[in-house]
């Protein structure tokens, strides 16, 4: 994908980071990097990987027809695809796409944010994004490219002239954010929060905190830890940020003590109006999406915004613009023939403390006319033996948040059905799918709607459904 509209790398420079030999013409340039020839653009340098479900070498003849400058392949395809243009022939397409990223980011000057945590690493990626751009140009990964290839696709296409770089990284297993953080070498590491999350491969919360804090040991020596002060591993995570290269460690949140402090939080249907003090300096800033957890990521925004020496005051102001995205938290309105209802999509990843900020949403937005508040959930995954019991505390915040109505699928949420069902009417059905006919029969004018369920739970066919039985939906 091309980021700007001027050379990424030359076909000559490629060759020692690759570690390639090469295969026909060497192209002048290439403009972007890409995985996949279905989103390649004209100019891209194409990556032949080899993933879980297919074999980026089965695409090559699609990557050229789509314009590829050039194809990273491996040796064993080699023979069988010089034919079609340009190659960067290696022993290990994934291992070049690493190495390239590590190229990338040996040879910028960029300063560097990385950002983990059980729950925000997208939204607040996409902060970041916002509001270091009045300060200089910034490159940030796309969606949630977080993993051991998503790291060095996202490093492999910045800009050499990148004033700003935002790395997200995830895990679901520990040990996997150390070669990372190690790629990305941050100055600025942020821990947004900690939670039972992935709870199948870690014996303990306290181990995800574990896992998290390993991203701290890929700073740049002297660089600035960001920890979220109301967490309850909060001293755990400093502890290990003391002891790696950092040089500050910063803290967010509403507690007295963080460096970064929540004084006053006021939603609004569409937005929320954010009064804290950062480093000190008092500033009051309207983020352009509701919900209080949302409003404390922005905090760690501005705070690293502070660390790197870029604006605080002109990175506030941007945040107005912040909008979640699709699948994590867009609020939409949907219109119907006797009016519109509102809708939260949340339906791409779910684990107990999002869970809980997506009802909070829900509960702080008031229906409309004889409109009722629906929670349309799925299983949350990856909880381990713990997951009958997670799914139904969820319970507590179906009520404490006045929800008049649940909709529940999947063989985890028969748990949270159960617990409910003496509460509020609940309807429970083995499979996303079986939900969808009564989801889109019961939901009228006035309703607010929130969908949310990990993405295996298949829960955004019921927000596609919901938006295509009516008209176009509008901006909320």
């Amino acid at each position: 994908m091309n980021a700007v509209a001027i050379p990424l790398w030359s076909g000559l420079a490629l060759v020692a980071p690759l570690n390639a030999r090469v295969s026909g013409p060497v192209p002048a340039v290439v403009t972007g990097i890409s995985i996949d020839s279905r989103t390649l653009e004209s100019g891209d340098l194409y990556f032949a990987i080899t993933g879980d479900h297919s074999n980026g070498h089965d695409y090559v003849a699609a990557a050229f027809a789509a314009g590829a400058a050039a194809a990273v392949v491996d040796e064993a395809h080699a023979e069988a695809l010089k034919s079609l243009g340009a190659l960067y022939v290696v022993h290990d397409v994934l291992a070049s796409l690493v190495a390239l990223g590590e190229a990338a980011r040996g040879r910028t000057a960029a300063q560097v944010v990385a950002v983990t945590g059980s729950v925000g690493k997208t939204s607040t990626k996409e902060a970041l994004r916002l509001a270091l751009t009045p300060s200089g140009m910034v490159h940030a990964s796309v969606a949630s490219y977080n993993n051991h290839w998503g790291v060095p696709l996202t490093l492999s296409r910045m800009p050499k002239v990148t004033r700003f770089a935002i790395a997200e990284i995830g895990m679901n297993h520990p040990g996997e954010i150390t070669p990372l953080t190690a790629m990305v070498r941050p100055d600025v590491a942020i821990v947004t929060t900690v939670a039972p999350v992935h709870l199948e491969f870690f014996d303990s919360v306290e181990a995800i905190a574990d896992a998290k804090a390993e991203i701290f040991s890929g700073l740049e020596p002297g660089g600035t830890a960001i920890i979220n002060r109301d967490s309850a591993y909060f001293e755990q995570l400093e502890v290990v940020a003391r002891q790696s290269p950092a040089g500050t460690i910063l803290s967010f949140g509403a507690h007295p003590g963080a460096d970064a402090r929540l004084i006053d939080f006021t939603p609004a249907p569409t937005y929320s109006m954010v009064t804290a003090a950062v480093a000190g300096h008092p500033v009051t800033f309207r983020l352009g999406a509701p919900g209080r957890h949302l409003a404390e990521n922005a905090l760690a925004v501005l705070l690293a915004v502070h660390a790197l020496g870029a604006d605080v005051d002109a990175a506030a102001t941007a945040l107005a613009f912040f909008q979640a995205q699709q699948g994590r938290g867009q609020r939409v309105s949907v219109k119907t023939p006797d009016g519109p209802f509102t809708l939260i999509d949340e339906s791409y990843n779910a684990n107990p403390a999002s869970m809980q900020a997506a009802l909070a949403l829900g509960g702080s937005l008031n229906p409309s006319g004889k409109g009722r508040r629906i929670a349309v959930l799925g299983d949350m995954l990856e909880l381990g033996h713990r997951s009958p019991s997670l799914h139904a505390a969820l319970a507590e915040d179906i009520t404490d948040n006045k929800f008049d109505l649940v909709f529940a699928a999947g063989p985890m949420m028969k748990s949270l059905a159960d617990a409910l069902s003496t509460r509020i009417p609940v309807e429970w059905r083995p499979r996303a799918a079986d939900l969808e006919p009564a989801v889109l029969d019961a939901v009228h004018a006035g309703d607010v709607v929130v969908v949310k369920g990990s993405n295996g739970s298949r829960m955004s066919p019921i927000v596609g459904a919901l938006k295509a039985r009516h008209a176009a939906p509008a901006p909320a």
